[in-house]
């Protein structure tokens, strides 16, 4: 017997099966497309840059305005004649902590109604980057909304190595001068 006979012998009896030659195959069933809520990063609110800025020198004497300070106004601050309500010291800070450090100093101030602040920010005459810190705060405070205006501090102060900023008023400030000089409030 040769192989093709064997195998004859052994499907005599067999019968087929009582189904169609195709097999349906069950498909997955399309699934709804589900939109997945991404949790939502709070965007920073500090504006303030970490990308370039204009590089100043470390014994350059800060100063702006914004227009509408009255230059006798900002002749006080030049000359530290506004009473100094906080301080904040960015020595041995690196940019990143002192751009945080600004910028929640200069939010607080406005909250508490200060007007002129001290930042000491240094020279920088030995760092790598001389007046890096020094830069970047000019940069900040000019770019503050907050920040009306600024100036280097008196030798005794910290010379060129710290900052008077002048801040904005409050809304609360503004009405209290208005009272007291007799002008009529804004209407809300």
């Amino acid at each position: 017997m040769d192989g093709d006979d064997e195998f004859h012998n052994a499907m005599s009896g067999v019968v087929p099966l009582d189904t169609p030659s195709r097999v349906p195959i069950a498909r997955p069933r399309k699934q709804k497309r589900v939109e997945i809520e991404r949790p939502t990063v709070a965007e920073d609110p500090n504006k303030l840059t970490l990308g370039h800025v204009p590089e100043v020198k470390p014994h350059d004497t800060l100063a702006w305005k914004q227009d509408g300070v009255q230059d006798r106004v900002f002749r006080k601050l030049k000359l530290g004649e506004y009473e100094v309500q906080a301080e904040l010291d960015l020595h041995r800070k690196t940019v990143r902590e002192a751009r945080v450090a600004v910028y929640d100093f200069l939010k607080v101030g406005l909250a508490k109604g200060w007007r002129t602040v001290l930042i000491a920010h240094g020279r920088g005459e030995k760092s790598p980057t001389p007046a890096r810190i020094k830069s970047y705060v000019a940069a900040w405070l000019r770019d503050s909304p907050d920040v009306i205006a600024f100036h280097s501090a008196l030798p005794n102060r910290g010379g060129t190595g710290a900052v008077f900023a002048l801040l904005k008023k409050s809304a609360a400030h503004r009405e209290e001068n208005r009272e007291r000089h007799g002008q009529k409030s804004d209407p809300d």
